[in-house]
């Protein structure tokens, strides 16, 4: 990497986890697909921008699911020197009193307007270390609340010192995506504040000017929070009596509450999102940039071809998909039937299904978790099997992993399955293992039509809809996240619920099961398959409308003009 580079100014952009490449375990899902995706658009754009994060030696995990859909997990490990570059980067980063030594591995992401984007990549692993601290840049959200907040330290304070000891000496802005990263707001307070200890305003305000924070949680129980007896062994003396002047600890250490205080920018990840986030931290500037995804990665290579014929360019500038209007519907169901073609293929791989090309398919992937409510779609099986008979047939594809520790969502993997089995033969239903980016991409340009059922205001963003429209795949969703800002009925999907009460909070399932069912037999099935056209035309108009704005290069320019320009 060019020294010149490093001394130019800087975005330094710091997030726990990163999809850098399908195969490589450096993510679990969303937050860290948006972080990939982040930096590829910062790559295309020219944005000088470097990325931190920690290496995941073992990565989040394999996922197994045997035959009635119970899962386990096994480590994820993986060929870190065949993947990465060693720098010669290095740093000192004190955990429980104990000197830890760093290491930093690159990644670079190279972008269509031929910039380059570096990602540092953390490694505690080294033969001076003590045992338990060549551990704590092994498993991504694994091990108990001291080794979480041990990693945290590495990442925040650890990325700080290693930008610094690689010669990145102009870093304008520190974007902490999620919490996790807020212990490099407190490095630099920390600094600050031991330089002018009579002057605390005016270290927050120093350190505020520097910081970015985005928050991508509406669940008060998703924010990092640490008891204070275990944050003072954690963290060095000055980090604590930096945390202690800083004065936002309120019985624990709120990761949050940290980045809250600290940052001159704060944002959610879509309106609604924000205004929910204002209700969690009330009296604090909350702005809203809406998430995106990458438009190339996300792309089937069908539809890649088809919009580099009809939108020339639309790699480097996203908008024009909005051209993909000109697109003849003859191209664009063709397109389709190539990515459906794939899915189906390996939905029979994996599976046995005996899954049909030209069967309605619904795409359901995300975590498996219970305020998506993967469940939802099985309220009433007889009736779901009575819409497959008379109006489809309809064919149901699942992906998506529980964390090891979510006993509740692990039990929903398994329902599915025991549904599955009820269903037979009138509704197939597949659940495919380890979902990554490469399953992603089938899932989402293959599928017929993307389902989305979160429990609302839980669902901050939701950004595989996203994915889906831009292969020109229409979402039934509840209307939540992005989908508020979006939704045109019956042009570029359809929602569940509506927005008449102005605000769309903890809805019952028995209403949305059935407004979900009478959309599927009244409108969705009967248009698929009596009305060819019009679906191509839905489709054209979910990627022109839809996929156009929703994307990356639109999301970091927004960064850019709100958060990112000096304040």
């Amino acid at each position: 990497m060019n020294i010149k580079r490093r001394a130019t100014r800087t975005i330094a952009y710091f997030s726990m986890e990163v999809a850098l490449e399908s195969p490589l375990p450096t993510y679990s899902g969303g937050l860290g697909v948006l972080a990939g995706d982040m930096l590829r658009s910062a790559a295309d754009l020219g944005l000088f921008m470097v990325g931190v994060t920690l290496l995941h030696r073992k990565g989040y995990f394999s996922q197994r699911l045997d035959t009635e859909g119970c899962q386990s997990e096994e480590p994820a490990a993986w060929p870190v020197d065949e993947s990465l570059h060693l720098t010669d980067g290095t740093c000192q980063v004190e955990v429980e009193g104990r000197q830890v030594t760093v290491r930093a591995w690159r990644y670079l992401i190279p972008g269509a307007s031929g910039a380059v984007v570096p990602v540092l990549l953390l490694d505690t692993d080294l033969p001076g270390n003590d045992p338990y601290d060549r551990t704590l840049t092994d498993y991504l959200y694994g091990g108990d609340q001291r080794y979480r907040l041990c990693q945290e330290v590495i990442l925040g304070v650890g990325g700080v010192r290693m930008l610094r000891a690689m010669g990145y000496t102009r870093v304008v802005k520190f974007h902490m995506n999620e919490g996790h990263a807020a212990l490099l707001a407190l490095e630099l307070f920390t600094e600050a504040f031991k330089q002018t200890p009579q002057r605390r305003q005016d270290a927050i305000d120093l350190v505020k000017r520097l910081c970015v924070f985005t928050t991508h949680t509406p669940l008060p129980a998703g924010h990092d929070q640490f008891p204070l007896d275990l944050a003072q062994r954690v963290l060095s003396p000055n980090q604590w009596e930096a945390l202690q002047a800083l004065g936002c600890c309120n019985g624990s250490l709120n990761m949050t509450f940290v980045a809250l205080h600290l940052s001159n920018y704060v944002n959610g990840v879509t309106k609604r999102h924000s205004e929910v986030s204002r209700t969690l931290f009330p009296n604090l500037a909350i702005g809203s940039i809406t998430n995106g995804v990458h438009s190339a990665t996300w792309t089937a290579p069908a539809f890649r071809a088809l919009y580099d014929r009809y939108t020339p360019d639309w790699r480097e500038d996203s908008f024009l998909l909005r051209y993909a209007l000109g697109i003849p519907l003859d191209a664009i169901r063709q397109a389709h039937d190539e990515a459906k073609q794939l899915l189906i293929e390996e939905v029979n791989r994996w599976t046995n299904a005996a899954f049909d090309q030209h069967a309605f398919t619904i795409g359901f992937a995300r975590r498996a978790t219970s305020y998506k409510r993967p469940d939802l779609l099985f309220y009433d099986l007889d009736r779901l099997r009575h819409i497959s008979v008379q109006h489809g047939p309809l064919q149901v594809i699942f992906s998506g992993k529980a964390h090891p520790k979510d006993e509740e969502g692990k039990a929903l993997i398994h329902k599915i399955f025991r549904w599955a089995k009820e269903l037979t033969p009138e509704v197939k239903i597949a659940y495919l293992p380890n979902y990554n980016m490469a399953l992603g991409l089938l899932l989402t340009s293959g599928a017929d039509l993307w389902l989305n059922t979160p429990q609302p205001p839980y669902e901050a963003s939701g950004t595989s809809g996203m994915k889906a429209a831009h292969n020109g795949v229409p979402s039934l969703s509840v209307l939540d996240g992005w989908w508020l800002e979006v939704l045109v009925e019956g042009v570029t999907g359809w929602a569940i619920g509506s927005r008449d009460n102005g605000t769309v909070f903890e809805r019952r399932d028995d209403k949305d099961a059935e407004e979900l069912y009478s959309k599927l037999e009244e409108t969705i099935l009967p248009l698929y398959y009596s009305n060819s056209p019009r679906w191509a035309e839905l489709m054209r108009f979910t990627i022109a409308l839809n996929a156009s704005f929703f994307n990356t290069h639109r999301m970091i320019q927004e960064y850019v003009t709100h958060a990112y320009r000096d304040r």
